[in-house]
């Protein structure tokens, strides 16, 4: 194998460009290094490097070779670009999520070589394609300020999105290489069925070249002819050792080994039985997943591309995104359906995490082409990447597209003549299905997200009772944070609300000139129209306005853990009406004020510490109504747990009383009461607090009325820090009840908790890990007093 990866150069289609050009990588990212653009997140520099996507560019490089007949093998090639090898053209592409493989021996010298790639314009080449549509196939031009994203199969988002940077993205994502000809084991499917004491896989192992392959799983082993092709056999696995989803079992993964007239391949398999069930009901329609015959609440977020820029995505850094999703008690995320497929290893981190994926297929927001070429472009598309991932034990939901049902309503072609554009979509959704079960008979197939069923067409946006749900009234429609305790989802995909980036991330794109909510370079990195004057108009809403620009950042970040903690904290204590809930979104693509709990790089904004607590498997939350508050204990762990729930109210200087107490014992398969607090229980200068010990420990406080309506005290706010070997420890205590009490650092680095509730004599320790071991931080220190009132 001759890897082509690494030095090659790039020139645009004038010659006024040639510079150096690392692959795997992208276009934007060679330029900028070569110092051809500047940085396209700082300031506004992103308007001022749109160019680049507007014309076409080629990437080129010698090689020396012996040759020996080869195949090229090309993966995450972005997007409608030409391979020429020696000046033969061996490959025309328009897809970045398909592999390529083609046989270049004509083509391929012995000695040096040449190889280039034409990289057309994706600007020109997708107003070129909706040109020649025998019909106008509408885009969402909100989220797609460069247009007709929809024509071309490579990232929707590369184009815009209401969280995304527009810079029309070109490159190369995986690999570039030269393999010789002669056997190969090639994608290996993999279908489970679980039984008592035993697990049946079935093997598709495609092969080229052989004439036998043999596999070897758990210590059993077996040895099949291939033919046209493929092999097939099936192992029976005696007392299998299963694989869980994170915070139920170990994700035990067994080495899969196929080998054959001397080559090998290895995949790593976890045993599971994983279902999606979703049923008729009383209610409407279940949703929701099984895992080894148990149902399994999911607790996560939404997933997008690591970096809008996929030549500064890096296994470490996505490593870590995943590895906090885990952390803040989450088991499963959504790969949105307006990014990319993501490479092997990505999947591999989910195994080995206990994360489960629910995987969109790449269609999201606008309408898209049924005509023959994109329809068996699609095809394609499915197929390989079905053939490529679905070994994973991971892999949970294969979900045909992102509101593109929704995205029906939203365009006036649409609107005007429905039955065209409804029956346009039915296709590409049966081709969707088709390819996937082509590949993976019985797959978990769900046909849209959100959807209340197959073959409905609802309104999955406000219709709570069946299939899973996305809702935005709350960010949207301006309601306020208790709207989402007027709906019921069967399993909520997506909902969420804006903060703005911490303090540091801010720094990265901003001089401090700019640290003014109304400045040009921060509305240019607010992507949802109006979102900065919603973001304010909450807080007014909830908070007394805070007294500076870093203390408003830090109250964005309080408010929207507040609206996300009332959303999953209702709809967890309706289990198992409700099955999961997925928050909009985990990561952002790039410095952005965004729904996000983890800032661009990875650090954790308050909603994700907040998420620590409220997605922890076993909490009480308390549910208000007219009477009073309802505590409902929630245990999502392996087994049920005993544990003594204590209320009392809290007052403004500190001090509490105790209201009631109950010892119980928490079921895993249902939320259930626990006490009931009367609400005039509480005095108007009174906040409820709840504590639970035993088996789980925990505690929270919940505020009836708007903190904005109480009269805080000053905290006293004292830290003693230190540092033990590399660690940084803080311990915080206070003097009167201190809302969300915040630790920050200029240095990158993880808190172990922030946005703590305190109380005088329960001092807080709070851990600090820097990313650079030698780093000595600076502390910087917040509560809700201290934001609004100033000291």
């Amino acid at each position: 194998m001759l890897d082509l990866a690494g030095g090659w150069t790039l020139s645009d289609e004038s010659g006024a460009y040639v510079v150096p050009f690392d692959l795997p990588g992208d276009g934007i990212t060679a330029l900028h290094r070569a110092g051809v653009i500047p940085d396209p997140y700082w300031g506004r520099n992103e308007y001022d490097v749109r160019w680049v996507s507007e014309r076409d560019w080629v990437a080129r490089r010698s090689f020396a070779h012996d040759g020996s007949a080869a195949d090229l093998v090309i993966d995450g090639l972005d997007t409608v670009a030409e391979v020429r090898l020696n000046g033969v053209l061996v490959l025309s592409a328009a897809n970045a999520h398909r592999r390529w493989r083609v046989d270049v021996a004509a083509a391929l010298h012995r000695g040096d070589n040449e190889i280039e790639i034409l990289f057309r314009s994706p600007v020109r080449e997708a107003a070129a394609r909706q040109a020649a549509m025998p019909f106008y196939i509408p885009y969402q031009q909100v989220n797609g300020p460069i247009p007709h994203a929809n024509m071309l199969r490579k990232q929707q988002c590369d184009f815009g999105w209401d969280w995304n940077i527009a810079l029309g993205v070109f490159g190369l994502w995986g690999v570039i290489q030269l393999e010789p000809h002669g056997p190969r084991i090639g994608d290996i499917i993999i279908t489970q069925a679980h039984r008592a004491g035993e697990a049946e896989v079935t093997l598709a192992i495609h092969a080229d070249g052989l004439a036998e392959v043999t596999a070897t799983l758990c210590g059993v082993t077996q040895t099949a002819p291939v033919r046209a092709g493929v092999a097939r056999m099936t192992l029976m696995i005696a007392d299998p050792v299963l694989w869980w989803p994170s915070g139920l079992g170990a994700q035990v993964l067994h080495a899969l080994t196929v080998t054959g007239a001397g080559v090998s391949a290895t995949r790593k398999i976890g045993l599971r039985d994983m279902r999606l069930v979703s049923e008729p009901d009383a209610a409407g329609r279940s949703f929701g997943v099984q895992v080894n015959g148990r149902a399994v609440f999911a607790r996560g977020a939404n997933w997008i591309p690591a970096d809008a820029l996929h030549g500064r995505i890096t296994q470490d850094g996505v490593r870590g995104l995943l590895q906090s999703a885990r952390d803040a008690n989450m088991n499963m995320i959504r790969v949105w359906g307006g990014g990319r497929y993501e490479p092997d290893w990505f999947y591999d981190l989910c195994d080995e995490l206990g994360l489960m994926v629910w995987q969109d297929f790449m269609f999201a927001c606008h309408l898209y082409p049924s005509t023959p070429e994109f329809l068996a472009e699609v095809d394609a598309e499915v197929r390989d990447v079905v053939a490529r991932i679905s070994h994973h034990a991971c892999m949970a939901v294969w979900c045909g597209d992102n509101e593109l049902i929704g995205a029906l309503t939203w365009f006036p072609e649409s609107r005007k003549d429905r039955d065209r554009y409804l029956v346009n979509y039915d296709r590409l959704n049966r081709t969707i299905e088709a390819a996937l079960h082509s590949v993976l008979p019985g797959a978990n197939w769900w046909p849209s997200s959100p959807s209340p069923g197959p073959l409905a067409f609802g309104d999955a946006w406000h219709d709570d009772s069946s299939g899973d749900m996305h809702f935005w009234s709350v960010w949207h429609e301006g309601r306020d944070f208790d709207h989402y305790r007027d709906v019921s989802p069967r399993f909520c995909s997506e909902f969420g609300f804006q903060s703005y980036p911490s303090m540091q991330t801010i720094r990265k794109f901003a001089a401090p000139e700019d640290f003014n909510i109304a400045a040009p370079v921060m509305e240019s990195h607010q992507k949802n129209g109006g979102g900065n004057a919603r973001i304010a108009e909450t807080m007014f809403r909830y908070f007394r306005f805070p007294v500076d620009f870093p203390n408003f950042v830090y109250l964005s970040q309080v408010q929207q853990g507040l609206a996300i903690k009332t959303a999953v904290t209702h709809w967890r204590s309706l289990k198992p009406h409700c099955q999961g809930t997925l928050y909009w979104q985990l990561n952002d693509t790039w410095p952005v004020c965004s729904w996000s709990g983890l800032d661009h790089g990875g650090n954790w904004k308050l909603l994700h510490h907040m998420a620590q607590r409220f997605f922890a498997p076993v909490t009480v939350v308390a549910v208000p109504s007219a009477e009073g508050f309802a505590l409902r204990g929630i245990n999502d762990g392996p087994e049920a747990v005993r544990v003594t729930v204590t209320a009392r109210a809290a007052a403004m200087d500190g001090t509490t009383r105790m209201l009631a107490e109950a010892a119980v014992t928490l079921p895993t398969d249902a939320a259930v009461p626990v006490l009931t607090v009367a609400r005039d229980a509480l005095g108007p200068d009174e906040v409820l607090a709840v504590i639970w010990t035993g088996d789980a420990e925990g505690g929270d406080v919940h505020a009836p009325k708007p903190w904005k309506a109480y009269d805080l005290l000053p905290s006293g706010l004292k830290a003693e820090v230190y540092l033990d070997v590399s660690i940084w420890k803080i311990t915080i205590s206070v003097n009167a009840l201190a809302p969300f009490v915040t630790v920050e650092s200029e240095v990158s680095g993880r808190f172990s908790t922030n946005a703590v509730s305190l109380l005088p004599g329960h001092p807080a320790t709070i851990t600090f890990t820097p990313d650079d071991a030698s780093a000595t931080p600076g502390f910087t220190f917040r509560d809700l007093h201290s934001a609004t009132y100033g000291g």
